[in-house]
């Protein structure tokens, strides 16, 4: 199926979200199922009340901007979840001092996976501190990193 650019699709639907104190931190199309996922934040969490509420609110400009060129589709507004891998700068701007998970393509200091405190990042590098150790690693050598989910 032929759709515009998510990044035109994005663009678009960032003045309804600003109002709303939400970041659209992913667009997803699925063509298996026709689906338009937009992924949300709020620097609170999302909960079902804010998806449905930024769902009713791009429901009827987003039939306007017409995505898939009068095809059918399946709207879904979503959390992206907890487990996230960090994709953009905001992302990682969000999560410093935070506690991160990186897993790593290969080990480093003799491991693949490392927890600890996000203290740093650039365009090539993050920095993590484990253990009282600051760890610079490349972003090439990272599989993933998210945030780490603690549950008590």
């Amino acid at each position: 199926m032929n759709i515009k650019p998510l990044s035109e699709l994005k663009s678009f639907l960032e003045p309804f979200a600003s109002p709303m104190g939400i970041e659209i931190v992913d667009i997803e199309f699925r063509d298996k199922d026709r689906s338009l996922t937009i992924f949300i934040e709020t620097e609170s969490g999302v909960d079902l009340d804010t998806c449905e509420a930024f769902h009713n609110a791009i429901m009827d400009p987003i039939d306007e901007f017409d995505p898939t060129y009068d095809a059918p589709y399946t709207l879904n507004v979503s959390s992206p979840g907890l487990d996230r891998p960090f994709k953009t700068p905001r992302d990682f701007e969000r999560n410093l001092g935070k506690e991160v998970e990186v897993k790593l393509y290969a080990p480093m200091k003799g491991k693949k996976f490392l927890e600890g405190e996000l203290a740093a990042f650039d365009e090539n590098t993050v920095t993590v501190k484990v253990a009282g150790e600051e760890l610079k690693i490349p972003k090439n050598r990272m599989a993933k990193i998210n945030k780490a989910i603690k549950f008590d």
